[in-house]
């Protein structure tokens, strides 16, 4: 469990750069970092100046904390995460969310780009998550609880809230955008998942697969936070169709999809 003192510190270093005070947070996934490009009069923080933060070496994340202004709101967006499979503890891929929360962050909208299990769906599909599946077997409040973050035991019978799942249905639907809905599972990576594996979690009642995203959302629940989830499809998952995997044709697909996810979260943070 993050320490308090060390979220405060985080939190006060960031304050004492600007005066903005966001209530809405997002965490950007590969490929779809230039969202951040679309926050007005923004103040850019790397990642290496905030103290106990991490830095990713994954490819398509710039590392870089923006605050500024979207749709008439305050918001801070993490340009790149951590993830797990890059060595990091599951404190130091949450503590963004922590910090989050300390500087007033009520709503959290949680991007990635990962592979569909569910057949129906396309590369280049944008899926609205209803649901996750933690298949590593661990999770990041393992460990003492602070009570003073949240409570010991929390509840996730609805960790992606749903009247902000409404929200991005109604905006995706008046952009005429294919938002789907389904059940996000968190592989550890860096591997891409076998066969076998990927019918397993579509026997599991997966939608999609993909390695990040369900330790922050656990964080930002544990924290009382508001959650929203966005999948960038960008493949099909390992043995559905006859061909390789590579992290080039994720960063690929997400920049042909980057229009529409820019256009549905901007009329999402609109409507907060």
């Amino acid at each position: 469990m993050q320490k308090m003192q060390d979220i405060q510190e985080a939190r006060d270093f960031i304050i004492s750069k600007t005066s903005y005070r966001p209530t809405i947070g997002m965490i950007l996934g590969s490929g779809l970092g230039t969202l951040a490009d679309e926050i007005a009069n923004p103040f850019t923080i790397p990642y290496s100046e905030i103290p106990y933060f991490a830095k990713s070496e994954a490819v398509g994340h710039a590392n870089e904390l923006v605050i500024g202004e979207l749709k008439g709101k305050t918001v801070v967006a993490m340009k790149g995460r951590f993830h797990y499979y890059e060595g990091f503890t599951l404190d130091e891929v949450t503590f963004p969310v922590r910090v989050m929360k300390a500087l007033g962050v009520e709503n959290l909208l949680i991007t990635n780009a990962c592979g569909a299990v569910n057949k129906e769906f396309k590369p280049g599909e944008l899926m609205l998550i209803t649901d996750h599946l933690n298949l590593v077997g661990t999770n990041p409040l393992i460990g003492p609880n602070n009570n003073d973050l949240g409570t010991r035991f929390p509840d996730l019978s609805q960790v992606y809230n749903a009247e902000l799942r409404q929200i991005a249905m109604e905006v995706a639907k008046a952009q005429n955008t294919t938002l789907r809905e389904g059940v996000y599972s968190w592989w550890s990576g860096p591997a891409y998942e076998t066969p076998a594996e990927i019918r397993m979690i579509r026997t599991l009642g997966a939608d999609a697969v993909g390695m990040s995203t369900v330790p922050e959302a656990i964080v930002a629940v544990h924290a009382n936070m508001k959650v929203l989830g966005i999948s960038c499809l960008t493949n099909m998952a390992c043995g559905i169709l006859d061909q390789p995997l590579s992290h080039d044709e994720v960063i690929e697909v997400a920049a042909l999809v980057r229009e529409n996810f820019i256009a549905l979260v901007k009329g999402i943070v609109e409507k907060v």
